[in-house]
């Protein structure tokens, strides 16, 4: 338990805040205006990642020797090259993260993994050395499930507040009211195997393929 709280703590140094989601371009567009739009762009995240990131993370936690087959299925599964290079800086930023906050506490198969991305042999998404890194920390299947989305859902919302479109209050509120969908999109994706990946917000991905053109950016992606 102390291990998944300094995982889920903010001040954990994994490089999640620099990165939107998508909802920069989302406000900037005029997609996403005030709460309520931010609460369905929350929700549709939650949705995304639960369809195209959770059996990854399951995956890589189950079969971590198999990590570099689960990084190149995700390489594919990732059309826009926006969210492809968002995915692999998340995931060398936790590699470093992890490895300056744990070291030998991850174990061999962690070592190899993170060789691997330093040395640019594979990928390294986000999804991929979360899983692996979760499960040689003795966290439970459930509970990565659980961190990872609640990861995805705070992401969101600490940009919504970044952007002007939220109030750190109103955010805490946020995500205190969308707990039961994330909790949904865990049951609803409880059986999703790897050869079930899919994209289930493609408004979200076809905005956030379009962050590279914005004129002015406070985030990566």
């Amino acid at each position: 338990m102390w291990r998944l709280l300094q995982l889920a703590d903010s001040a954990f140094p994994a490089g999640g805040f620099a990165h939107s989601a998508g909802l920069e371009v989302a406000v900037q567009r005029g997609e996403v205006a005030g709460a309520t739009a931010v609460q369905a762009f929350a929700r549709a995240a939650l949705w995304q990642a639960g369809a195209g990131a959770l059996p990854l993370v399951r995956a890589a936690g189950a079969q971590p020797e198999r990590a570099r087959e689960w990084d190149a299925r995700c390489q594919a599964a990732l059309v826009s090259a926006v969210a492809r290079r968002a995915s692999q800086l998340q995931g060398r930023a936790w590699v470093m993260a992890a490895e300056g906050a744990f070291g030998a506490a991850l174990g061999a198969g962690w070592g190899e993994l993170r060789t691997a991305v330093r040395a640019r042999e594979t990928p390294g998404h986000l999804c991929v050395v979360f899983g692996v890194s979760a499960a040689a920390l003795g966290v439970e299947a459930g509970q990565a499930a659980q961190l990872y989305l609640h990861q995805v859902l705070r992401g969101v919302l600490s940009a919504a507040v970044r952007l002007g479109q939220l109030g750190p209050m109103q955010a805490q509120r946020l995500q205190f009211e969308l707990a039961g969908d994330a909790e949904a999109v865990l049951r609803a994706n409880a059986g999703r195997t790897v050869d079930d990946l899919a994209s289930v917000a493609p408004l979200e991905e076809l905005l956030g393929a379009l962050h590279d053109r914005l004129y002015s950016r406070l985030f990566q992606s």
